[in-house]
Parts: structure tokens; C-alpha cells; sequence
């Protein structure tokens, strides 16, 4: 998916859009990618002079990977919503410059309340990791 696919699938828009492309997709998993550049709005506070791009917007992006996971087939609009974070961890900065690779895969699912893992990767090397709870209102 490119980003036009990404953006008829999800709500989100600059500057909170954080997925660029879908590399892979099943029904279980998928695998995207974020470039990230000296040019958007956050580096400008964190940090001015050490730019690292805010691990909460990198939970973000696993959730929005998530959303793109659950909703690419559905024909009725939805919203997606985040309803929890569990076992998040930093573990490598993220820097201006590098590429992020996602990959979240489903764990379970339960009426209409879904839990996936997550993780935030560049160059191989994990970056952060969560289990996260997504779910949906009727738009």
C-alpha cells in the first residue's frame, strides 16, 4: 500500500499521519515503514539540539499500523481507537534520518476489542515494543 491506499483507509493526517508505506499484509500481520526527517513538527521541542523522535508517537504508529491491519477490508466506516498500552519499552533512540519499520502482528481478538504486539524497529535493531488494545466506533 502506498500512502494514497493508507489514507483511504485511515482517519489520520499531517503532521499525525506516521505511516509512509505497507511493505506486507496478511490477515494476522503487517510490516510498514515511517522515513523519518529533520523537517517534522516535533523535533522542534524534542530536542532542538539532539533531535529523537518522541517514543509515544512511535506507540502511535504501531497503533496506526494496527488500525490499517483491522480495517483495510471492512466496508462499513469506522473509527479506530486506542484503548490501552501494556508492556512498553525504549529501547534504542530513534534519530532524523532513519528509516522505522513496524511490525504488528495480532495476538487476539475478542468481540470487538483487539490486542496486538507491536515493534519499532531500524536497521534490525528493536527500537520499542508494546502489546496494544485497539478497537472501533461506527463512524
Amino acid at each position: 500500500m502506498n500512502i494514497d491506499d493508507i489514507m483511504k483507509v485511515l482517519p489520520h493526517r499531517y503532521p499525525f499521519l506516521l505511516v509512509d508505506k505497507v511493505i506486507q499484509m496478511d490477515a494476522q500481520k503487517i510490516v510498514a515503514l515511517k522515513n523519518v526527517s529533520i523537517n517534522e513538527p516535533y523535533f522542534q521541542g524534542h530536542f532542538p539540539e539532539y533531535p529523537i523522535f518522541p517514543g509515544v508517537l512511535q506507540i502511535e504508529g504501531i497503533a496506526q499500523c494496527a488500525g490499517i491491519l483491522l480495517m483495510h477490508d471492512l466496508s462499513e466506516k469506522v473509527i479506530p481507537l486506542f484503548l490501552g498500552i501494556e508492556k512498553a519499552r525504549f529501547k534504542r533512540e530513534v534519530r532524523p534520518g532513519d528509516q522505522m519499520i513496524y511490525e504488528v502482528t495480532l495476538q487476539q481478538s475478542k468481540g470487538n476489542v483487539y490486542k496486538l504486539h507491536g515493534l519499532v524497529k531500524v536497521n534490525e535493531k528493536i527500537c520499542t515494543q508494546a502489546e496494544i488494545l485497539v478497537g472501533f466506533k461506527k463512524g
